[in-house]
């Protein structure tokens, strides 16, 4: 019987339907030194975001055979020494689209209306109402950055919200941005007219750091940006440096381009402008 080793949390269903093919171990938050001791006794490993599996985990799985991971994304594989190997890795992309989708609406709108906030606030004892107003999104201009199965559906909720949609993705035709209630356009003009910005891009070269001092600068000081989708695709301190001068209105985060989020980095000195969830 083959054995697969599961390396980050998964439900237990999907242990369960793994276990009536394979031999499954679940052995999670493994130190990189560990998980390289012990994958040369497996022939299969299961994934998520947590486990990095480098070049040097790939040479010392002498039996793997195929690397799956839970999720969208294959960007913490090493696919090219994979690939060398023989080794297939795949991904489950539609596994958790609803989810994000949802979770980046919940950010945008937590941000908006400060909920993290004033719910610290009322804790302390605090009544301070008129400083939680926040902002209606209705009628804003939502800007989409990736518009694949989790932006589409976020473009699809935010329209039925009342927001107006723009939507950048070089992949995707207009009828495809249309039937969305999306107006693609270039990059540029997406940072310059948008309300808020919502980035669902895999991280690449092309895309790390893809909102930078120079991408901030085209955009309205009140624009507010949420980024659901992986670290490093907004340069932190670029982010940081522009909400400490007012050059935009608010951020919400929850991946960062080191996890889990350094002690000190910048973004751990913002509250009420800077929305930061810990995954």
């Amino acid at each position: 019987m083959p054995k697969v080793l599961v390396s980050d949390p998964i439900d237990q269903v999907g242990i369960d339907i793994l276990s009536q093919v394979a031999q499954v171990d679940v052995k999670t938050n493994l130190p990189a030194e560990e998980l390289i001791q012990v994958i040369p006794a497996y022939d299969a490993l299961m994934i998520r975001s947590g486990t990095r599996v480098t070049k040097d985990v790939i040479e010392a799985g002498n039996q793997l055979k195929i690397i799956g991971r839970a999720g969208v994304g294959v960007d913490n594989v090493d696919v090219p020494a994979a690939t060398r190997k023989g080794i297939v890795v795949v991904n489950s992309p539609e596994g958790n689209t609803i989810a994000a989708a949802e979770h980046t609406l919940a950010m945008m709108l937590s941000m908006s209306r400060y909920i993290a906030d004033a719910n610290q606030s009322v804790k302390t004892g605090k009544w301070d109402r008129k400083s939680y107003t926040g902002v209606e999104v209705y009628k804003k201009t939502l800007g989409v950055v990736g518009l694949g199965k989790i932006g589409a559906h976020v473009a699809t909720v935010a329209n039925a919200m009342g927001m107006k949609l723009l939507a950048y993705d070089p992949f995707i035709s207009h009828e495809r941005a249309e039937q969305l209630g999306c107006r693609l356009v270039e990059l540029d003009i997406l940072l310059q007219e948008a309300d808020y910005i919502t980035l669902h891009l895999p991280k690449t070269p092309e895309t790390a750091n893809l909102i930078n001092a120079a991408a901030i600068a085209k955009m309205k000081s009140t624009t507010r940006i949420v980024n659901c989708a992986r670290g490093g695709i907004v340069d932190e301190q670029a982010l940081v440096d522009a909400l400490q001068q007012g050059k935009i209105a608010g951020a919400a985060l929850d991946v960062y381009a080191r996890e889990p989020l350094e002690d000190p980095s910048p973004l751990r000195n913002w509250a009420k402008s800077c929305c930061l969830r810990l995954t």
